[in-house]
């Protein structure tokens, strides 16, 4: 995800993970780095291959899409208000996820690797109560510093805000 624009919100409030969706769909539609296709390809994948995840004390959802709905890789982090029930990934049940981080991927072989360095951060639970309990304006620099700055990835530049981290 190099070079991936990093978009964060706390705070909204989403009656389930179709009204997350959509929020998160028009949302990167607005911020011009997914084509028209990208939030209505978000609700079919999540329906097909939910992604609400549990982790050791918390529990988060990964939405994502095929790279040819992105013009422009980016995250969008959200810590919503209250938690938001969505389909397990690997169970029939809900789970209520306490953040949310949207991925908007361009390459699918950076997607793995991506994955793969966030899945290995997610398990350390200080990060996790970092993320969930920071102030909204340092959310994101305790996010990128964490995922793009792992032991396991080389460093990286990204934008966080209009900013070069």
């Amino acid at each position: 995800m190099h070079n991936s624009q990093l978009f964060v919100r706390t705070g909204i409030s989403f009656a389930d993970a179709q009204q997350a969706l959509e929020h998160i769909g028009v949302t990167m539609l607005n911020a011009g780095v997914v084509h028209n296709s990208y939030p209505q390809a978000l609700l079919v994948r999540e329906s097909a291959y939910p992604t609400g995840i549990a982790l050791e004390q918390h529990a988060v959802a990964i939405p994502h899409c095929e790279a040819e709905h992105a013009r422009a890789p980016a995250i969008y982090l959200i810590r919503p208000a209250q938690a938001v029930p969505f389909a397990q990934a690997d169970d029939d049940g809900t789970i209520d996820v306490a953040l949310i981080i949207a991925l908007i991927v361009t390459d699918p072989a950076a997607q793995l690797v991506l994955l793969r360095t966030l899945f290995g951060q997610l398990q350390h639970p200080e990060f996790i109560a970092a993320l969930l309990t920071a102030p909204e304006d340092q959310l994101g620099e305790i996010f990128a510093q964490r995922v793009f700055t792992s032991p396991s990835r080389p460093q990286q530049k990204t934008e966080y805000e209009g900013a070069t981290l």
